[in-house]
């Protein structure tokens, strides 16, 4: 799945980039593409592509209302479908395409995996002083309040098993923002899921504006706290902490 919001720029050298790399893990894959009413034309263009390439569907939303409610949208429409593996990832080459089929192979020992930047061999490139210490501090503060072993809890490419996403009641998933990374992690380890991390290098945009705000950073702030005390009660299981 790549949610999108003026990705113009970008969404055509990323689905060609993305469907060899499916195909080396299963014959049969296909790319949702769920677009906010992109002012920017990246609708007409996942259309066109849709259009000429089998495998591309698109799911087209009114407005711009998260990431999160992108993500539950595009979750339906592939579980109705019969998928078995679904992913997240981003459509402006952070996340590299070549990475796809190691997370894939990954899931057959893990309900879900998580491109990690901060386990060995994980990183990040072309970032700030800054923009790692928040990145990083935010994994840390999540991790601390949620006591959970997950070093990466708000990294946004995922793979899981059809099994985590039928089980868990996504109708209660409140983030709408880069929260939902967060919501998502801790609610497949509360439900007992065993959840794998994968080193990747995280690379800076392509083209386009970053989709990070204050606003964004401020909702995964307080609504850690929030998850935490709805989560009371239960207790995380161990981490499967295994890298590739």
């Amino acid at each position: 799945m790549l949610p999108t919001y003026n990705e113009a720029e970008n969404l055509e050298a990323m689905i060609r980039a993305v469907l060899p790399r499916l195909a080396e893990a299963s014959p049969e894959h296909h790319v949702i593409v769920v677009d906010d009413g992109s002012p920017d034309g990246t609708g007409l263009i996942a259309d066109r592509l849709a259009a000429e390439l089998e495998p591309v569907e698109v799911i087209h939303r009114a407005f711009k209302a998260g990431i999160g409610p992108a993500y539950l949208d595009g979750f339906a429409h592939a579980l109705a479908a019969g998928a078995d593996y679904l992913l997240e990832m981003d459509s402006d080459f952070s996340h590299d395409p070549a990475d796809l089929p190691r997370l894939i192979r990954a899931a057959a020992a893990a309900d879900l995996v998580i491109g990690s930047r901060y386990v060995a061999g994980g990183g990040v490139e072309n970032w700030g002083l800054a923009r790692r210490a928040v990145s990083r501090g935010g994994c840390l503060y999540a991790r601390a309040i949620l006591r959970v072993p997950i070093r990466d809890l708000t990294g946004g490419f995922k793979c899981f098993r059809r099994e985590v996403l039928t089980t868990l009641d996504l109708s209660r998933v409140a983030a709408d923002g880069y929260g939902f990374q967060i919501e998502m992690n801790y609610r497949t380890l509360k439900a007992g899921f065993r959840v794998r991390e994968e080193p990747i290098v995280f690379r800076e945009r392509r083209a386009g504006q970053s989709k990070m705000s204050a606003k964004i950073a401020v909702e995964a702030l307080w609504k850690v706290p929030a998850l935490r005390v709805r989560g009371r009660g239960g207790r995380a299981p161990a981490l499967q902490a295994e890298t590739g």
